[in-house]
């Protein structure tokens, strides 16, 4: 392909990491809200801007050529670049930013997201919000895919080397059992033994932390119920089910079933996870740490302090960090 004429854009070039990294043109165009078309279009004048093919559009999955693989290593580059000239520009407090990507735990989705984006936008004047709401797993890949600015989730192991991290929450876990099936005075373990475990989904990472958790217990528990929502596992455990394990966020989420069952200290090793704010860093300069200030007092108000006044010993394993 001959040198061309074209204008290379920062549009293009994030459609073509997209692209490049979900080997789909699709699905580029999910992770970046356009249309299937409007990504090949773009696709098409960035290759012919440049003189290059860069992508086998029609293999499956989508293959980077050569080129596309050079291309690919500066693209990422670029695109850091000009995040970090769109923060610097907007001045120290970032009133001028224009666009922010937020993941949020669905943990937080109810009482403690609208509130920290409406003190946000009260400071942003001009700033458009944009709100994914996910589990940490599939958040901490958003932020790797530069989908996303700022995310809110667990920590899923040691952070990356481009990672900012600013913890926000330790989230201890907890049992709920059916309302009056566990005596609180007798050998609580056996007791929770005798019945079914509605087990958080091993498909999640919360549900693989608590699975080897219980591994590392030398504890087998008979489970027949593997379910990703926090509302359908109480459910079932508020019609005797079995019995779950699960954090305070979750029981909080789901406090309809308040009256239906009990919660109890893990009878065994203690468990927790840790909820923090993760940013690519250098990009955004002091914004992640500022949200993450502004965010500690909410989960203070809306989560923490009304998760204690149900369960006193939660604020033991529920604290700000």
């Amino acid at each position: 392909m001959a040198l061309g004429s074209g204008k290379i854009t920062l549009w293009g070039i994030e459609v073509f990491v997209a692209t490049a990294e979900e080997h789909s043109i699709s699905a580029a165009a999910r992770r970046l809200g356009a249309s299937p078309s409007a990504v090949s279009q773009q696709l098409t004048n960035l290759e012919a801007a440049m003189g290059v093919t860069l992508l086998e559009r029609n293999a499956r999955p989508v293959q980077l050529t050569p080129a596309g693989e050079t291309f690919r290593r500066r693209a990422s580059i670029i695109l850091d670049e000009a995040a970090q000239a769109r923060a610097e520009l907007a001045t120290g407090d970032l009133s001028a930013l224009t666009r922010f990507r937020l993941g949020m735990i669905e943990d937080f989705e109810a009482d403690v997201t609208p509130q920290l984006l409406a003190h946000m936008a009260g400071e942003l004047k001009n700033c458009q919000f944009l709100l994914e709401t996910g589990a940490s797993h599939f958040l901490n890949d958003q932020l790797d895919a530069r989908a996303l600015d700022v995310i809110v989730a667990a920590e899923m192991g040691a952070p990356a080397d481009w990672m900012e991290v600013h913890p926000i929450l330790e989230d201890g876990f907890v049992v709920a059992a059916p309302k009056g099936a566990v005596d609180r005075g007798g050998n609580v373990l056996a007791q929770l033994r005798s019945l079914p475990l509605v087990q958080y989904t091993s498909r999640h990472w919360m549900g693989r932390l608590i699975a080897e958790h219980l591994a590392r217990q030398s504890l087998t528990v008979a489970h027949r119920f593997e379910l990703d929502s926090y509302h359908a596992i109480l459910a079932l455990v508020g019609q005797g089910a079995g019995w779950t394990i699960l954090t305070p966020l979750a029981l909080m989420r789901a406090r309809r079933f308040e009256a239906q069952i009990d919660v109890l200290e893990l009878p065994f090793a203690p468990l927790s996870r840790t909820i923090s704010l993760t940013a690519r860093r250098g990009i955004l300069q002091e914004m992640p740490e500022q949200v993450g200030a502004q965010l500690k007092p909410i989960v203070r108000e809306a989560v923490i302090a009304p998760a204690v006044r149900a369960h006193p010993f939660v604020g033991e394993v529920l604290r700000l960090l």
